[in-house]
């Protein structure tokens, strides 16, 4: 394999394309890989409320790609990866948190239940409060509480179902953009959609109710005519501001 290249050199290599040459496989293995490297994005209170579907079936792939109306990216991709934002796996998440810090503590000799106690308190008590805000009547009257609470003192306001929709989406999409500088890195190209069926896809991937597709991905490596022109910016001083 060729060496891999800098942050920067994968960041300018990064584009959306398009037409992906058919005839150059992509290594499973480093695509694997660069989904495992996603894993270790940001993500909101480290609950990693996200799944990854890596799509190497050639008959599951051309289903994907009818989901996707067919446009060339998805049609033309060796290989596809779906980031797919799972809220509703929360108290797994805050349960598996909890485990490894008492493993944490317990690794460290730290016996003062006290301090282990304060430790824990965010994910025994603030974070499951938080996401009873998944309920749409909840997070409105908790919504209501904080916008009262904040007349008074500083104030966490994001805490309705929509809002917690937001920041479940927030946590995949820094996963997926590590995925695909990842796969830049190791000279892979790769395409993030939005235009999909996701009824259809939801069910072609068999996701419950409850799962939200934040992107497909396409991935393969460029046909000099899948990227469809030169890099467009607005300019940097129009989107830069130092206070």
């Amino acid at each position: 394999m060729k060496s891999e290249k800098t942050v920067s050199e994968a960041i300018n290599h990064r584009r959306s394309v398009r037409v992906y040459d058919e005839n150059q496989p992509l290594d499973t293995a480093t695509v694997k890989f660069c989904i495992e490297q996603a894993t270790l994005a940001p993500t909101s209170s480290n609950l990693q409320l996200w799944e990854f579907y890596h799509i190497t079936s050639e008959s599951l792939k051309k289903e994907i790609a009818s989901a996707c109306f067919n446009q060339p990216a998805a049609r033309t991709a060796q290989q596809m990866v779906i980031p797919v934002v799972r809220r509703d796996l929360w108290p797994q998440r805050v349960e598996a948190n909890i485990e490894f810090i008492k493993a944490g503590f317990a690794q460290k000799g730290v016996v003062d239940p006290k301090t282990q106690e304060r430790a824990l308190s965010y994910y025994k008590k603030i974070i499951p409060h938080l996401y009873k805000g998944s309920n749409p009547l909840l997070g409105f009257l908790m919504k209501i509480y904080m916008g009262v609470r904040g007349l008074r003192k500083t104030t966490y306001r994001e805490v309705s179902a929509s809002d917690l929709r937001v920041v479940g989406h927030k946590s995949t999409a820094l996963a997926a953009q590590t995925f695909m500088m990842s796969m830049a890195a190791h000279g892979y190209d790769t395409c993030p959609m939005e235009g999909f069926d996701s009824v259809a896809l939801k069910r072609l991937l068999q996701l419950p109710a409850a799962a939200e597709i934040s992107m497909v991905i396409s991935c393969g490596i460029r046909k000099p005519e899948g990227v469809y022109g030169d890099r467009f910016r607005i300019p940097f001083t129009s989107v830069y501001f130092q206070r």
